[in-house]
C-alpha cells in the first residue's frame, strides 16, 4: 500500500513539476544527494538511504504557499456587520518561513490588523494569508510588506497593520551565533500609516494580556 500511495505522489509531483516549470521529484533527490556528499556524508549509507525522499516530500509542504493564491483567500467576505468599523486585530499568529538567503528557518508571531469599510472577512483566513507568504522563500521585511498589500488590495480597507516578530536560525546557529535574538518589522497602510493614535492602538493591542 505505502509503495502505490508513494508511486501517485511522485506521479501527482511530476504532473505539478512540468506543468509549473520545476524539476522532477527525482532531481530535487539527486541534488539532496549531492548536498549530503558535500557535507562529507555518505548517502547511499543505511541511515541517510530514505533521507532525499524525506527531504523532497518536507520541502513540498515548506513551500506550499508558492501554489495558494492570497486574494483568492480573501475573496469571500461578509457584510452582516451591524454596522462594525472599528479595527479588526488577529494576533499571536504562529508562523515560520525560511530565510532566502540562507534557507534557514526563522519562527514566531504575526499580528494583523485592518479598518473594514463595510465587509469583513472570515478571521481564519488572515491567519491563512500569513501562512502562504510564510510558506515561501522569504525575508521577513518583503513577508510584513506583502501581507498588508494582500489584504489591502483585495479588502480595500480604510488600513492595514501588520507586525512580524521572529527569531531568525540563521543568526543562531552561524555567522554571529546569537540565539533568541528578535526581529520585528512592521507595515501600515491607510489611517495606520496616517495617524500615529492608530499605530499606538495597535500595539496596546497586541501587549494587553488576554
Amino acid at each position: 500500500m505505502d509503495a502505490i500511495v508513494n508511486l501517485l505522489a511522485r506521479h501527482r509531483d511530476e504532473v505539478q513539476a512540468n506543468a509549473a516549470g520545476r524539476p522532477t521529484r527525482e532531481e530535487a533527490e539527486a541534488a539532496v544527494r549531492v548536498l549530503i556528499r558535500w557535507a562529507g556524508d555518505d548517502p547511499n549509507r543505511e541511515g541517510l538511504i530514505d533521507t532525499p525522499r524525506r527531504v523532497a516530500k518536507a520541502y513540498r509542504e515548506f513551500f506550499k504557499g508558492y501554489d495558494e493564491d492570497p486574494h483568492q483567500i480573501l475573496s469571500r467576505t461578509f457584510e452582516e456587520t451591524a454596522g462594525y468599523d472599528d479595527m479588526v486585530l488577529v494576533r499571536d499568529i504562529d508562523m515560520a518561513s525560511h530565510c532566502e538567503h540562507h534557507m534557514i528557518p526563522f519562527v514566531g508571531k504575526a499580528h494583523v490588523a485592518y479598518f473594514p469599510t463595510g465587509r469583513v472577512v472570515g478571521l481564519s483566513k488572515i491567519a491563512r494569508v500569513v501562512e502562504v507568504f510564510a510558506r515561501r522563500l522569504q525575508t521577513q521585511e518583503t513577508m510584513t510588506a506583502e501581507i498588508a498589500e494582500a489584504i489591502e488590495a483585495t479588502l480595500e480597507p480604510r488600513g492595514v497593520a501588520v507586525m512580524l516578530d521572529a527569531v531568525h536560525q540563521c543568526m543562531s546557529l552561524r555567522g554571529v551565533q546569537k540565539p533568541n535574538v528578535s526581529t520585528i518589522t512592521t507595515q501600515f497602510t491607510g489611517v495606520f500609516k496616517t495617524e500615529q493614535s492608530l499605530q499606538a492602538r495597535f500595539f496596546e493591542l497586541i501587549r494587553h494580556p488576554r
